[in-house]
């Protein structure tokens, strides 16, 4: 069965990169780099990609940082600290992004010939991240239907997952989570204060193991 995921290089993403491949799909690893803050985690990608000998396309899609506002693409916007129930994390929010990366991925599985696309959004990314809502993946899944004459299924298998259940998953699929990153400040440790840190440290203590990666704070 041949797959793409749309691979950001973060933990969700990677987890299910594991997972997919060992479901047996033959999968086709796809990136989009829109100039983002956490432009790190494109590098994350592709050692894991290498390392597990996945196809990886990494696809310029700046454009979307000279159209979308956020705190992930403004350097004048400073990242908000703090839980992701917090209403000021809404400026992490770039428009209509996963529109966006579902469309070209849809194009690119379609002219590989793969009837199944996948991204990693979960339960957790629900409250702030309105292109990761059930109601959404449903909306797409009615487009990526009569987009084509070929058809594309839609899967977001961890929409009802929390964070900690993903890397209680990953653990039991041998995830690396090494080579993966969260924060969105994109300095050199990660800063441990903003919205993807504390989720991601919040998701170890909940799966019981720690967290291989540094933290600055």
């Amino acid at each position: 069965m041949k797959a793409v995921l749309i691979f950001s290089g973060g933990m969700d993403s990677t987890t299910l990169l594991y997972d997919l491949i060992h479901e047996g799909y033959v999968v086709s690893a796809l990136t989009f780099d829109y100039h983002q803050k956490h432009a790190k985690e494109i590098r994350c990608a592709e050692r894991t990609c290498a390392k597990l000998r996945i196809p990886h396309k990494i696809v310029d899609v700046s454009v979307l940082n000279d159209l979308a506002p956020s705190s992930l693409t403004r350097d004048s916007w400073d990242v908000p600290e703090g839980n992701y129930a917090e209403e000021t994390m809404k400026q992490t929010v770039v428009p209509n992004r996963n529109m966006v990366f579902l469309s070209l991925a849809a194009s690119y599985a379609i002219g590989l010939g793969a009837p199944h696309l996948f991204y990693a959004a979960h339960a957790g990314d629900h409250a702030i991240y309105p292109d990761c809502r059930p109601v959404f993946v449903s909306a797409m899944e009615t487009a990526l239907h009569l987009c084509d004459w070929n058809d594309i299924v839609l899967h977001a298998p961890y929409l009802r997952l929390s964070k900690g259940d993903i890397v209680k998953k990953g653990i039991a699929l041998g995830v690396d989570y090494v080579d993966t990153w969260s924060c969105y400040k994109g300095e050199e440790l990660s800063c441990g204060k903003c919205g993807a840190c504390t989720e991601r440290r919040e998701a170890f203590l909940q799966a019981g193991t720690v967290d291989p990666l540094e933290y600055r704070d």
